[in-house]
């Protein structure tokens, strides 16, 4: 959107550039309060109020908000200092997925998947530079790299303190957890519950990250999805992490991953209590994840955004693999698709 104009109600620009400034820095402190290392967590901040009652998972038919085209995923572990403004102005893309935060410490302490701790990324003041674009970027929990608090904080309200502890580091309006322990029932219900108490006090979009298989999702996570549902945790997207063959495979190959997406649809409109088995499309995220550099080419790339913005999915990211350039640029540009 062009800033030389300004409409009524905006702010000037430098009051706009004072709060960015302000923002950046109250989240800069934030973000050191986390720690990286094996301290016992304190005293969650304050939840602030929302200014209306945060929805509830009974209101299951409402459809979660529009299509955000692209999703650029940023591995924090291996690239801490990734500059989220400059790369957003680069490509384009605005929305941001920020992984992994894991269990450290007492169980109950978030930090950083590997090497990297919130305190010495410079991760903060670049998120608050990103939103006064009109970006955002949420962070991730879980992961391939480490447990989810959920699977090590056992202690009477530890876990939904430390998930206060990461929406306030962030003040993310969104939070995405890529889950790997849907077999662990005590602990699906641990999260379910410690989400709906922050959500309960603030409005907080939440993601699940699962993996998608040929014939859609595993038992266990459309389980998993329904346990969370009756525990009161509202659940907006399911974000699917389809493996991508390689282009020497025979057949359609993406058309397996469709019919994969479909079925897992159905599964989710089950879980989450939907009327309809098309009502789960806009609350679908599709992430193809590379083996191979060569295995997405520009027409497949067209496919996937065409077949996102067709079905009125979430949004549209990637894992593994960076493909060629030119493939990269046409999913950046998924939203104009539509």
């Amino acid at each position: 959107m062009s800033r030389h104009k300004r409409e009524p109600g905006t702010l000037p620009r430098p009051l706009a550039l004072l709060g960015a400034l302000l923002l950046a820095t109250a989240t800069a402190v934030a973000i050191r309060m986390l720690p990286a290392g094996a301290a016992s967590p304190s005293r969650p901040p304050a939840a602030r109020p929302p200014a209306t009652p945060a929805p509830l998972p009974a209101q299951a038919d409402e459809p979660p908000a529009a299509f955000v085209g692209f999703v650029g995923f940023v591995d924090l572990t291996r690239q801490p200092a990734f500059d989220l403004p400059a790369e957003s102005r680069r490509t384009g893309v605005r929305r941001y997925a920020l992984g992994h935060l894991v269990a450290g410490g007492d169980g109950c302490t978030p930090r950083w998947s590997g090497a990297a701790g919130p305190r010495t990324s410079p991760m903060a003041g670049r998120i608050a530079r990103l939103r006064a674009m009109g970006g955002d970027a949420a962070p991730v929990l879980g992961g391939p790299e480490g447990r989810e608090l959920a699977a090590t904080c056992t202690r009477p309200g530890g876990l939904s303190a430390a998930y206060r502890r990461v929406v306030g580091a962030f003040d993310a309006a969104e939070i995405v957890f890529e889950v790997r322990d849907s077999a662990d029932r005590a602990a699906v219900l641990r999260r379910a519950r410690a989400i709906q108490a922050v959500q309960r006090e603030r409005r907080l979009r939440v993601s699940f990250t699962l993996p998608l298989r040929h014939d859609g999702l595993t038992p266990g996570d459309v389980a998993m999805l329904r346990a969370t549902r009756q525990a009161g945790a509202e659940v907006a997207i399911v974000n699917l992490l389809a493996p991508i063959e390689p282009r020497t495979a025979r057949g359609a190959r993406l058309g397996r991953v469709a019919t994969a997406v479909r079925a897992a649809g159905a599964q989710i409109a089950r879980a989450q209590g939907l009327a309809e088995p098309g009502h789960a499309w806009p609350r679908i995220a599709l992430t193809p994840v590379l083996a191979g550099r060569a295995d997405l080419s520009e027409l497949d790339a067209r496919k996937l955004a065409a077949y996102a913005t067709h079905h009125g999915l979430a949004w549209l990211s990637l894992r593994g693999v960076t493909p060629d350039p030119d493939v990269s640029r046409i999913l950046w540009r998924t939203s104009s698709y539509r």
